[in-house]
């Protein structure tokens, strides 16, 4: 088995690299490099990771804990997706003063506008710390891995973090045959620069989201401040722009078919290696799940939010974030059946197990045990999927769930101890405010109606929280005219035969309505207070019937990560030739390909490239999603497209690469052989939305915004030359 540990060590430096799919580690770029120059790279391999001069890597951060932007100046100016600046825009925002539909340009650094809860993280250096955690975990599995790994990753985690100074994260790659410490810095003070308007930076709404052709402006653009030694400190007055190790210098010259093109930025997850019984799972009972919940959710949520402003600027990026994945997990269903990702792996599977069987120290039983340990969830796989996704969709749901820990507390303690009732009443008080921002009642109302209805109807009724029985159906008191009148203190019964009544009697005897009252129960929290509140009640229910099938849940995870890890380390022996990536994990990965236009049926050829033309032939005039400012329109008239023009004359909107990217991505900068930035990546296309578990060349594609056409934005639509002038414009 030594030569299967010897693949984990060389498994970037192998030969056979292609161009376009993979996720590849920048530090153990080895053999790519070769096909990185003869597809046009003109850099060094220090010029993109170096720990010694500054480099690539330290141009691209992670934005915001989910995106990835990268620096275009010396003085802290970032550029990410508008989407990825969306939540930041929308709470900046005012009914009175609405960046988010009327975009908004800092002409000085004064106009900039401090972005409350966004961070930027700059990797320092990555090291291999398998060794050391193997010897600490040391041959365990499921819980007593989890355990000793937590344990161990802690170790070096405060080890190398230097008391704060640094965030030390260690993660586990290749299925957790290898791990990876990574150490970064952290930045708080992150300032509002300049974004389209709403119109612009979404346009084509849901209806072209994961679509190409696309001419979507989807970019924002932020600056980071820092102490006057350039070193990370919470928002203050008194901070100045931060000076980045390196910079993307801007590239105008325009890009043709075939020309070197490389993302760098911080994919999410993907699950490539992933069984054909799992994809299984995904297809029939997972993903319609998703969809069928969140597509109510959507419902509901446009309801409100098209009657008020106000509710439409508090939700208006949860919204975003739930279309975006309802349509992807439409989209993945799909092209995972259109392209038999199911029947293809069996065929691979089957293949590994026949050489399995033929070569000494392999598992030929593999397969059988992945099928019985699938087999064995499956029962409870939609009670999961309707708990994390529609339990816990409306806001008083999670509020009040948070409280649960508490309950339990005082359930099992008679004599609570003060130290101990404030650690919960903390972790509850946080959770209270993430939820309390998506939080509007009458929306939240309907949703948690709809929701507790859409629960009973779709999950096992064998599975059920007996808050149906007892109370919501409780048949000694629905539908009377009046209920035994409770004693002092105690919560009335509910009489109500609908919903939309239940929902109402829970927002009526609660304490979660409104932060004076819950803030009122954290200085003087009591048991009898949470046995006496409908909302903890509910949550209570719903939660301590999961806890049942929790276990279940928990041992599937254990025991599929074990046998995926296995999976991963035989098949990597078995394709000794091949050269393998890990699957994201968020963190810092570089793809590299080719602008390059495809085919997605027969008799249809998609360009490269979108123009201003195609935008205005979608325009249409008080449209939600294809409307347009009209000195937009007017600019188009006019042709008025300044040194942002294409040699054909034309104002190229965005353009498609084969580079393989993933959630995470969003906000990455897409970079020419020379190292200029040339667009920033922003979406996948629909023919290729299986991408996140079978990767297809023919299809994959990624989407880019033309850097031509964010310059002609902010210069010609937000007349900022104050931020032209700082970028380094390469014409």
């Amino acid at each position: 088995m030594k030569k299967t540990l010897l693949l984990f060590v060389a498994v970037i430096g192998m030969m056979g690299a292609r161009a376009d799919e993979g996720m590849w580690i920048p530090m153990l770029i080895g053999k790519n490099y070769d096909e990185m120059q003869r597809l046009g790279l003109k850099l060094t391999k220090e010029d993109l990771y170096s720990i010694n001069h500054s480099s690539m890597k330290d141009a691209i951060l992670q934005f915001g804990g989910g995106c990835t932007a990268e620096m275009i100046s010396s003085n802290g100016l970032l550029l990410t997706n508008h989407h990825c600046g969306y939540d930041a825009i929308a709470a900046l925002s005012t009914v009175d003063r609405n960046l988010l539909d009327n975009g908004f340009w800092a002409h000085s650094l004064s106009e900039e506008m401090p972005a409350q809860g966004v961070t930027a993280l700059f990797l320092q250096r990555m090291e291999d710390v398998t060794n050391e955690v193997k010897m600490a975990v040391n041959g365990t599995t499921g819980a007593e891995y989890t355990k000793a790994f937590d344990a161990v990753r802690k170790v070096i985690e405060e080890r190398e973090g230097k008391k704060g100074k640094y965030v030390a994260n260690v993660k586990e790659y290749f299925n957790g045959n290898q791990y990876f410490l990574l150490i970064y810095k952290r930045y708080t003070d992150v300032r509002l620069v300049g974004n389209p308007p709403r119109s612009l930076g979404k346009y084509g709404g849901d209806i072209d989201n994961w679509m190409w052709p696309r001419h979507t402006a989807d970019f924002s653009m932020f600056r980071i401040y820092a102490d006057s030694n350039n070193n990370p400190k919470p928002y203050a007055a008194s901070n100045v722009p931060y000076h980045p190790g390196k910079y993307l210098p801007v590239s105008v010259k325009g890009q043709k078919e075939g020309d070197y093109a490389m993302v760098m930025g911080y994919p999410g997850r993907t699950n490539r290696y992933e069984v054909s019984y799992g994809v299984d799972l995904a297809i029939n009972t997972v993903n319609p799940s998703i969809v069928a919940i969140r597509d109510l959710r959507l419902n509901i949520m446009k309801k409100h939010m098209d009657a008020d402003k106000k509710t439409y600027l508090q939700l208006t990026g949860l919204y975003s974030k739930i279309a975006n994945y309802w349509k992807y997990f439409i989209g993945q269903t799909e092209q995972l059946k259109r392209l038999n990702v199911v029947e293809k792996k069996k065929k691979s599977e089957d293949k590994f197990t026949t050489w399995a069987r033929a070569t000494q120290g392999m598992d030929a039983g593999l397969m059988s045990k992945f099928e019985l340990a699938f087999d064995d969830y499956k029962p409870y796989a939609k009670h999961a999927t309707y708990y994390g996704e529609c339990f816990r969709a409306s806001a008083m749901s999670r509020m009040a769930v948070a409280l649960k820990p508490l309950y339990d507390y005082y359930e099992k303690n008679p004599k609570p101890d003060a130290d101990s009732v404030k650690k919960y009443i903390t972790n509850a008080q946080t959770a209270y405010r993430a939820a309390a921002h998506d939080y509007e009642k009458a929306t939240d109302m309907d949703l948690f109606a709809q929701m507790t209805k859409m629960f009973y109807e779709n999950v096992d009724k064998s599975q059920m929280p007996d808050i149906y029985a007892n109370v919501i159906f409780n048949k000694e008191c629905v539908g009377k005219k009046s209920c035994a009148k409770p004693k002092k203190g105690e919560l009335p019964c509910f009489m109500g035969t609908t919903y939309e009544a239940y929902a109402a009697y829970v927002y009526s005897h609660t304490f979660l309505t409104d932060s004076v009252s819950f803030n009122k129960f954290c200085e003087a929290p009591t048991f009898a207070a949470l046995k006496n509140d409908a909302a903890v009640l509910y949550a209570y229910s719903f939660a301590n019937n999961y806890k049942k099938y929790a276990p279940k849940v928990e041992a599937f995870n254990y025991r599929k990560a074990e046998l995926a890890k296995e999976y991963l380390r035989e098949m990597m022996v078995w394709k000794e030739d091949k050269m393998f990536y890990p699957d994201a994990n968020s963190t810092m990965r570089i793809t590299y390909g080719s602008v390059l236009g495809y085919e997605p049926q027969d008799g249809v050829h998609y360009n490269y490239f979108t123009t201003m033309d195609g935008l205005m032939a979608k325009y249409k005039a008080g449209d939600e999603d294809f409307d347009v400012p009209a000195d937009l329109v007017n600019l188009y008239k006019a042709k008025d497209y300044g040194m942002y023009a294409d040699a054909d004359g034309k104002l190229h909107t965005c353009f498609i690469t084969n580079n393989d990217i993933t959630g995470g991505n969003s906000g990455s900068p897409c970079i020419n052989g020379n190292g200029e930035l040339i667009g920033a990546a922003f979406d996948g296309n629909w023919e290729a939305m299986s991408g996140d578990i079978a990767f297809d060349r023919k299809y994959k594609r990624t989407i880019v915004c033309d850097i031509r056409y964010i310059l002609f934005m902010i210069d010609k639509m937000g007349h900022a030359d104050n931020l032209i002038k700082e970028m380094e414009i390469r014409k």
